[in-house]
């Protein structure tokens, strides 16, 4: 009891003296609440023993101040043939996996806080692949998978902000509270905050596991790149597109946050509400302001589905627009006569504008293709053939519903 005191007594003299010492004001009402609930414990097991020294013996008699060391509960083990139930972990490993391949990810993150065994099995990365292939692997492509490498790079990195933040506050709290335990017990039940005290959650942990880049993607932590169709709400002036951003999820709407790089005069440009039918995967690795190395012009012919790159001017990034291959002016357009396939030059068209629009039609080299145009209608790049019958059906889909001027 006279530990307690004199334990209270140093702390306030401290707290006078020193007003910089902020750390000990977190814990002081702490320590004067405990100081309270002692001397009632204390005053509660005077008056039961009447005031009298207890002459029982030291197993049989009552305590005057109730211990302040938590007494760890012992782990009790039940053999099967006590409880009568078997556990989960009898089963064959084979069983095991196949139950836990069969639970959606949100029960399989709560299946790996069971024990340190599930732990490890539900951390696996063959249960996790299919679930992030299920769910992520229509927008992440190979520029997502490099993103997430860098990512834990910079976090793991001295000073990248990972599990380390905020770090320096909560440790000189552990100093003052392994200082002052070794005075008063109570102060032993104090505990910093795993959070540093901020109420938030520490997030899902970060590793190069396959559940850790999941957790992360869904948690919305990860920005990765990847390409929006008819960006920024479907503008007019990007209709039948499809741009490089940077992506965020929000699993509060099951939708997506875009950020697009700036260009030219204008800042980075963000978009919420991005729904998954809008985004896609990169389909080739060639830069946002690089031009696109084109294999197939030898190979176009009127009626072929392509997209090509298109910037307003030098400074700003590609674009990928929706097109197909046209006739020349020569041609009937009759399928057996048509020689356009031969031509040096191939008829591109946008029929999402209007018949004479500046917009409407564009030809290249077919031999000598490199950037074409200049700065009142923007410069085509490199162009690729669509082959996948699901990339056509997209751009079908997204087809405007009035005509383009």
């Amino acid at each position: 009891m006279l530990a307690l005191v004199a334990t209270f007594v140093f702390s306030c003299l401290l707290f006078l003296s020193k007003p910089c010492a902020r750390d000990m004001r977190l814990f002081l009402a702490s320590i004067c609440q405990e100081l309270a609930l002692s001397l009632l414990g204390f005053l509660a097991g005077y008056r039961l023993l009447g005031g009298v020294a207890s002459t029982a013996t030291a197993a049989d008699a009552m305590p005057l101040m109730p211990s302040f060391k938590r007494k760890r509960q012992e782990p009790k083990v039940e053999s099967v043939e006590a409880t009568g139930e078997p556990s989960v972990l009898d089963l064959p490993e084979l069983a095991i996996d196949c139950i836990l391949a069969k639970l959606p990810p949100a029960e399989l993150r709560n299946m790996a806080g069971v024990c340190r065994s599930m732990r490890d099995r539900c951390r696996s990365d063959h249960l996790w692949e299919s679930h992030m292939s299920h769910k992520w692997g229509s927008v992440m492509g190979t520029a997502a998978r490099e993103e997430w490498r860098s990512y834990l790079s910079s976090s793991s990195a001295p000073g990248g902000g990972g599990a380390s933040c905020g770090s320096g506050g909560s440790g000189k709290r552990r100093r003052w509270l392994a200082a002052l335990s070794c005075v008063c017990p109570v102060v032993s039940w104090m505990r910093p905050r795993a959070d540093g005290g901020t109420g938030r959650s520490a997030g899902p942990v970060l590793d190069d596991s396959i559940m850790s880049w999941y957790l992360h993607m869904e948690s919305g932590k990860l920005w990765f790149p990847a390409q929006v169709y008819n960006r920024e709400h479907g503008h007019v002036g990007f209709m039948m597109s499809c741009y490089d951003a940077e992506l965020s999820y929000d699993f509060r709407t099951d939708t997506f946050r875009a950020r697009y790089p700036p260009h030219g005069r204008r800042t980075v440009v963000l978009e919420d509400g991005v729904h998954w039918d809008r985004i896609r995967a990169a389909p080739v690795e060639t830069l946002a302001h690089d031009l696109h190395a084109s294999d197939c012009l030898h190979q176009l012919r009127p009626g072929d589905n392509i997209e090509i790159q298109w910037r307003r001017n030098k400074e700003f990034p590609y674009g990928w627009w929706y097109g197909v291959v046209g006739h020349l002016e020569s041609c009937d357009g009759n399928e057996h006569f048509c020689r356009c396939h031969l031509s040096d030059t191939v008829v591109l068209e946008f029929n999402q504008y209007t018949p004479g629009s500046r917009w409407r039609q564009s030809l290249v080299n077919r031999k000598d293709h490199r950037e074409e145009g200049n700065e009142g209608d923007g410069f085509y790049g490199g162009i690729r053939k669509l082959q996948n019958k699901d990339e056509i059906s997209k751009w079908k889909q997204l087809w405007p519903t009035d005509i383009l001027e």
